[in-house]
């Protein structure tokens, strides 16, 4: 699970403390050999915004490498999907069994989600330091 996430980009700003990144998001199949053939290959330009340490300095226009790691791909999947769909399908069926009408269970489960969300929302600082990008390799160019 330790493995690693790299992507390259240019720094577009600086500001907060913090760089804004542009990468490129590539699907796996935008390096296959066929991809402009087939038309199936699909890629995003993204701004990551990197929190920086008090010994990184990056300017406007650097080629640098940010880095994550695959589990906290994992959790933030499962903040923002399965966490979510949990709370809905329990909160939908304890609902149901307490009122016993359909459409009051939907709506109150639905201000669970927005609840959670709103909660999310919240805890967003604190959730950006457990999820963020770290910058590993700077390019002058």
């Amino acid at each position: 699970m330790g493995q690693t996430i790299i992507h390259s980009g240019t720094v577009e700003r600086v500001e907060n403390g913090k760089a804004y990144v542009r990468i490129l998001q590539a699907s796996a199949c935008s390096s296959c050999q066929a991809a402009k053939l087939c038309r199936s290959s699909e890629s995003k330009e993204k701004i990551i915004d990197v929190p920086l340490t008090s010994s990184q300095e990056v300017a406007v226009g650097q080629t640098v490498q940010i880095e994550g790691t695959t589990s906290q791909g994992l959790k933030a999947v499962w903040w923002a999907y399965t966490l979510p769909l949990i709370l809905l399908l329990v909160s939908l069926f304890s609902f149901v069994k307490l009122t016993g009408s359909e459409a009051v269970a939907a709506l109150s489960s639905l201000s669970v989600l927005v609840a959670y969300f709103f909660a999310l929302y919240l805890l967003r600082d604190k959730l950006s330091q457990i999820l963020s990008f770290k910058i590993t390799n700077i390019t002058n160019v």
